[in-house]
């Protein structure tokens, strides 16, 4: 065992255990590589090298080999395979922010957006997009998700339900079935830029932002028998959806015609 004096008020002691586990941790090829010079740092103070000729062989500054003796001296080797936590310089958030997060997250979002996106609810509080998405893990909210609560309370629905079903299952002999939907409310948005196509050694770009050009709806059928599908972007008025299924029989003009408008089912 050594005692060995380092800078003023350190006292460095290496036993001959210590000794040889900081030689097998210099010599471990697995072992971290910083770990492997603040052991070599240790092993050079207690064979008493200088702290001019350490800087030298172990490339670190003085206040490097200063810290390393001192740690060794207070935690011993356990203290050279561990970083001390520094406090981060970003100041914590405080409740007020998280508070007016939720509460903003419980309202509809501005606009025509359908549902809150951590960007704009960083840009709405001032705060990071991280920040709102720890906010919102931690107060167990999922604004991007939905859950249909509703059922429907027609007492013949499973009636009909069954028979749209069988329509499609067994549609009638010479005769073209189109399931049709409606998908409202979407929101016709496009790029500020537009983007470059993909080539050899370069990905595709894309601007991060958009604006919108109002919302549309998409009407559309789908022919169950060779999977043809015949859609409309319109506005989302009652007499465009009739003239939209006033367009089926035209678009197969050579074979008889069976439409069903249906919704999904709740």
């Amino acid at each position: 065992m050594g005692v060995w004096s380092m800078r003023t008020g350190i006292s460095l002691t290496v036993s001959s255990i210590d000794r040889q586990r900081l030689a097998a941790l210099i010599r471990d090829r697995n072992a971290s590589q910083k770990h492997a010079w603040r052991a070599e740092i240790v092993l050079l103070s207690a064979d008493g090298v200088g702290t001019v000729e350490i800087m030298r062989q172990t490339g670190k500054s003085k206040t490097c080999v200063w810290r390393w003796q001192e740690r060794f001296a207070e935690d011993g080797l356990e203290g050279l395979l561990r970083d001390k936590t520094r406090p981060s310089r970003i100041p914590p958030l405080g409740p007020e922010v998280a508070e007016r997060a939720v509460a903003l997250t419980l309202k509809d979002p501005p606009g025509e957006t359908t549902h809150w996106t951590a960007d704009m609810m960083a840009h709405a509080t001032g705060i990071s997009a991280s920040a709102v998405r720890r906010i919102w893990k931690a107060h167990g909210l999922q604004p991007h998700r939905w859950r249909q609560l509703k059922l429907s309370s027609d007492p013949h629905f499973v009636d009909k339900l069954r028979d749209v079903v069988g329509l499609y299952v067994a549609p009638p002999a010479h005769a073209i079935v189109l399931p049709v939907d409606e998908k409202s409310q979407i929101q016709a948005r496009d790029r500020t830029q537009p983007g470059l196509p993909v080539k050899k050694g370069r990905l595709g770009t894309m601007t991060r932002d958009y604006k919108r050009n109002g919302t549309t709806t998409l009407f559309a059928a789908l022919n169950v028998l060779d999977g043809t599908v015949i859609g409309r972007n319109m506005q989302r008025h009652h007499q465009k959806f009739i003239r939209f299924l006033n367009t089926m029989p035209r678009c197969r003009p050579t074979m008889p015609f069976t439409s069903s408008s249906t919704t999904t089912p709740p």
